[in-house]
């Protein structure tokens, strides 16, 4: 039976969308069937299958391994766990695994899930995602019979962070997992090692009730924030909905995002000549920290996947996004693990007899927004209304087109760019000082609202 497909939710990274309307137990069925036979075409035998905590993703799991064992590969389920420890999966010499799905809807709301696909230790996405479109659009299966069997992953992916950490002086740390599935390791882990934890939020519950699992929006961390004034906590740290980003808050409350928590850890990483890959949203603040340290600032494209293959071209032992993933490749496998990097944050504090506050003031200061996002009606008035920005822009400024178009503003940069993930325009503005920033800013959304796009809460 042919399954009911919507194209715009086999998207840039993933396949996400809104649960029954979008996401149903048969595009489960029939993602298994695509990818698993995908992967027999390749010659390739077992994969692992897990999800996050969402309410839909138990069913979505059922109906995604029988697909799978439907074409003859071998599946491993770790049933529910954080995407990293996804990633882990392929790079654990105990499993021996070709591919790994991840069932999840990372930082959407509760209503909203998904697939993050991997295949032979690399991101699935791009054309290759589209090719999984045209394979269920065609129902092109091979059809078989797999095995089936579940490993405890969590407990090799625990063990392996022990041995990497080492937490010098006793901290005060604050941990806010959303109620999402940070919550099913993180807490756990983080008392195995010399810290005072703190938890926040940190029941399951798949509801999502205190707030989004998206720490890059500020009102979430609001309660972070004042719970780690409250308690004196030397750090805090928000994770997203499947635990793959992170952001972080000082002793003081000031919300430290990725491409500051970059900057500090350059130090102890990189060498000269070295190359430090980070997205287009990143403030100039890192680029002049990699400089500093003799680096090579590579600017790339946003979108995780991206930046793990650039990383990997440029052999990069650090990169990153502004909005939240972190990769270290220095003592790690070069994938985004929010709760691996906030102990590589907590390691590097027990090390240094400086606050985090003290240590981020070394990074050179700029005034910032945040990531601004203007909703479209649909993604091809999206890609309407950016052709516009850019004939417009291109015209009357300096600018990069490595994504989208970043402006270069005197004492500063602005970059608007379409989401490859929703139908929304992005855009962030940075520059030297604040009056500055509210000049570029008004300049900037004045002429996006007048080529029709739509301020939504964040704005």
């Amino acid at each position: 039976m042919q399954v009911e497909l919507i194209k715009n939710i086999f998207r840039a990274y993933d396949i996400r969308g809104i649960v029954d309307k979008e996401v149903t137990n048969d595009l489960a069925l029939s993602i298994g069937k695509a990818y698993g036979s995908f992967l027999i075409k390749n010659n390739k035998k077992t994969i692992g299958v897990g999800g996050d905590v969402r309410l839909s993703t138990e069913s979505l799991l059922d109906y995604l391994t029988q697909g799978l064992l439907s074409t003859g590969i071998n599946v491993i389920s770790f049933n529910k766990l954080p995407t990293p420890i996804s990633y882990y999966s392929l790079h654990n010499d105990n499993l021996n695994v070709d591919a790994a799905i991840q069932i999840t809807g990372s930082h959407n709301p509760s209503n909203y899930n998904g697939f993050k696909l991997t295949y032979d230790a690399k991101p699935f996405y791009g054309d290759d995602i589209q090719l999984l479109y045209n394979m269920i659009l065609n129902e092109d299966y091979i059809q078989s019979k797999g095995t089936f069997r579940s490993y405890d992953i969590i407990s090799d992916y625990t063990q392996m962070i022990e041995s990497k950490i080492k937490i010098k002086n006793r901290l005060k740390v604050a941990i806010d997992c959303g109620n999402a599935a940070g919550c099913i390791v993180a807490p756990h882990l983080y008392e195995k090692f010399n810290i005072d934890l703190y938890k926040l939020y940190c029941d399951i519950d798949g509801n999502f009730p205190n707030h989004h699992p998206d720490p890059t929006v500020d009102v979430n961390l609001v309660d972070l924030q004042n719970f780690v004034i409250k308690n004196k906590c030397d750090v805090g740290i928000a994770f997203d909905g499947d635990a793959d980003r992170i952001v972080a808050v000082d002793e003081n409350g000031a919300i430290i995002r990725s491409d500051i928590l970059i900057s500090i850890f350059l130090s102890k990483i990189i060498k000269d000549g070295d190359s430090v890959v980070y997205d287009v949203k990143c403030s100039k603040a890192l680029e002049d920290m990699i400089k500093k340290f003799n680096g090579n600032p590579v600017m790339w494209k946003t979108g995780h996947s991206l930046i793990k293959n650039k990383m990997k071209q440029e052999r990069a032992k650090i990169g990153g996004e502004m909005s939240g993933h972190i990769f270290f490749a220095d003592d790690y496998f070069g994938y985004d693990d929010a709760i691996y990097v906030g102990l590589r944050l907590i390691e590097l504090l027990s090390n240094q007899n400086k606050k985090l506050s003290e240590i981020i003031s070394e990074v050179p200061k700029y005034f910032s927004t945040p990531e601004l996002r203007f909703d479209c009606k649909d993604d091809q008035e999206k890609i309407d209304i950016m052709n516009r920005v850019f004939d417009y822009f291109s015209s009357k400024y300096s600018f990069s087109d490595i994504d989208g178009i970043r402006l270069s503003l005197d004492d500063g940069w602005a970059l608007i760019r379409c989401s490859n993930t929703q139908p929304v325009i992005v855009c962030r503005i940075e520059a030297s000082t604040k009056n500055l920033l509210d000049k570029y800013e008004k300049m900037v959304i004045e002429k996006l609202l007048s080529f029709g796009v739509k301020t939504n809460e964040h704005i």
